[in-house]
């Protein structure tokens, strides 16, 4: 339980981050924040794996970078659900979805299973 909550925290400061690069990108209160970070997650494990394979020859058609448009669509379906949480455009969403997913792939790789920060060390 532990492990979601800090993934959630996590697209949440990629949002927020993508919020303060791009001007397009507004949230009406923290709370919103954290209710679009939540609702990311719901819609990136129910609906995203539907679109991916539904859009699979085009994906192969363009090496794969069709998945960015499909990012971006799951942020602006995001907007749509939620009051409070509002992107200018298509531009918008396909650079804060290569914000969060930046920012969701660097920290994600300092987290284990368990939701316990991962401590590399070197033996010699």
């Amino acid at each position: 339980m532990t492990a979601f909550f800090l993934r959630v925290a996590i697209v949440a400061l990629g949002l927020w981050i993508a919020a303060q690069i791009f001007s397009g990108l507004h949230f009406d209160r923290p709370f919103t924040l954290l209710i679009a970070a939540l609702l990311l997650g719901v819609v990136n494990a129910v609906v995203r794996p539907i679109a991916v394979i539904l859009t699979l020859p085009l994906t192969l058609l363009t090496l794969g970078l069709f998945l960015l448009v499909i990012n971006a669509a799951m942020l602006g379906l995001v907007a749509l659900m939620l009051r409070g949480f509002q992107i200018s455009g298509f531009w918008t969403a396909l650079g804060a979805s290569v914000v969060v997913s930046l920012t969701s792939w660097a920290a994600s790789g300092l987290i284990n299973n368990n939701g316990r920060f991962e401590v590399l060390t070197s033996k010699r």
